[in-house]
C-alpha cells in the first residue's frame, strides 16, 4: 500500500443551464479539472500551482470531500475516499485564505469547540486540544473575544487552529497567507514546516511563489484543469534555463527608445515587458539568446540613458509563466492548423 493521497484521472465537470429566451434552456458543461494524476506523500509539503481559474480550488474541494469528482480515483493511504467519506473526513482538513469558515459572532474558543464537536471529539480531549491550538497560533489571550473584533491576521490564525482541530493526517492549504502581514505569514510558514516534519502530508496553493519555493519539496503545475508540469522547484526552473532574462533600468523611456526596443524585440521574437515606477523604468527581455548587448546599443542609439543592465536567473514565477505561455502558443498553433484544413 502506497502511503499518502493518490489521485488518478481526477476530473470535475460542472453542468449548468443557460436560459435562451422565455422557453429555451441550453445545457452547458464546464470542465474545471481534467484527468489529473498526482501524489501527496506524508511528511512533506506538496505545491499545486497555476494561474487564476486553473482548477486549484476545485481540486482542493474534491480532496476535502466538499465536492464529488465526476470521474477518477482518490485514495488516502489505500482507502477509497469516495466510498469511505466518514473515515476520510476524520483524517483530512483544509485551511482557506481570507476570513471565511469561522463564525464572527462566536468567540475564538467557541468556534473551536463547535468545529471539534462536528468531529465527535471527546469533551475532555477537545478542551485540551483547544488550549494547545490557541497557544500554537498565539490566540490564548483573545480566546474569549468574539471573532468580529479580531484583526484580519487573528481571524486567519483562528482558521489555522480550526483546520488542525481534528489533528488531520493530511491538510490542504488554499492561499493560507493571503492578506497577512509579513511577520504573521512568516510564523505561519514555520507552523507549516513543523507540521510536515511531524509527518503530516500538506498540499499548498499560493500566489506567493517565494513561500512555495521555500516550503515545497515537489510541485504540480496545472493549466485549465490539466497537469502541465511536475517536479521540484529546481526542476521547474530548469525548464526555463534556456531562456535568458535581461533586465535594464532607465531613468525615463522616451518614445524613440521604447519604439527601438519594441522593434528589436519583434526582430528577435523576444518577449518585452515594461514596468514603470516613480523613480525608474524597468525593461525586461526574455529570449534564448543573450540580447543584452543589442538592447544596450538600442537604448544608446535612440537617445536613452541606461542606469543598469543585468542577466537574471529564472525564478519559479518565470517558470510558471513560461509554461503557461508555451501551452498558449501551442493551442494557438493548433487552432491555426485546424483553421487551414
Amino acid at each position: 500500500m502506497e502511503r499518502g493521497i493518490l489521485a488518478r484521472g481526477l476530473t470535475k465537470v460542472y453542468k449548468t443551464r443557460k436560459h435562451r429566451g422565455w422557453l429555451r434552456v441550453e445545457r452547458q458543461e464546464k470542465v474545471a479539472v481534467q484527468d489529473l494524476t498526482f501524489h501527496i506523500p506524508p511528511g512533506q509539503v506538496t505545491g499545486l500551482l497555476g494561474l487564476n481559474g486553473a482548477g486549484k480550488t476545485t481540486t482542493i474541494k474534491m480532496l476535502s470531500t466538499l465536492l464529488a469528482p465526476t470521474s477518477g480515483e482518490l485514495l488516502l493511504d489505500g482507502i477509497d475516499m469516495q466510498r469511505q467519506l466518514l473515515e476520510v473526513r476524520k483524517r483530512v482538513n483544509m485551511i482557506a485564505g481570507g476570513e471565511r469558515m469561522v463564525y464572527w459572532r462566536l468567540t475564538g474558543r467557541e468556534n473551536l469547540w463547535y468545529f471539534g464537536q462536528l468531529y465527535n471529539i471527546d469533551g475532555n480531549l477537545l478542551k485540551r486540544r483547544i488550549e494547545e491550538l490557541l497557544h500554537l497560533v498565539g490566540l490564548a489571550d483573545a480566546a474569549d473575544t468574539v471573532v468580529e473584533r479580531y484583526s484580519k491576521g487573528m481571524k486567519q490564525r483562528l482558521q489555522i487552529a480550526r483546520g488542525l482541530i481534528n489533528d488531520p493526517s493530511y491538510l490542504f492549504l488554499d492561499e493560507p497567507t493571503i492578506g497577512l502581514d509579513a511577520p504573521i505569514a512568516r510564523e505561519l510558514r514555520q507552523v507549516v514546516r513543523a507540521m510536515a516534519e511531524s509527518g503530516k502530508g500538506l498540499l499548498l496553493t499560493s500566489h506567493y511563489l517565494h513561500e512555495v519555493e521555500e516550503l515545497c519539496s515537489s510541485i504540480y503545475v496545472i493549466n485549465q484543469g490539466r497537469l502541465i508540469a511536475e517536479g521540484s522547484p529546481a526542476d521547474l526552473k530548469r525548464l526555463t534555463s534556456q531562456e535568458r532574462i535581461i533586465r535594464m533600468q532607465l531613468p525615463s523611456l522616451p518614445a524613440d527608445v521604447e519604439a527601438g526596443l519594441r522593434e528589436m524585440a519583434r526582430e528577435h521574437m523576444a518577449r518585452l515587458e515594461i514596468l514603470a515606477s516613480d523613480e525608474v523604468i524597468t525593461v525586461t527581455l526574455r529570449h534564448p539568446q543573450d540580447l543584452g548587448g543589442s538592447a544596450a546599443t538600442t537604448v544608446v542609439r535612440t537617445g536613452g540613458t541606461l542606469l543598469k543592465l543585468e542577466v537574471v536567473e529564472p525564478s519559479l514565477e518565470d517558470a510558471i509563466l513560461a509554461l503557461s505561455d508555451s501551452l498558449q502558443r501551442q493551442e494557438q498553433e493548433e487552432e491555426v492548423g485546424h483553421g487551414t484544413r
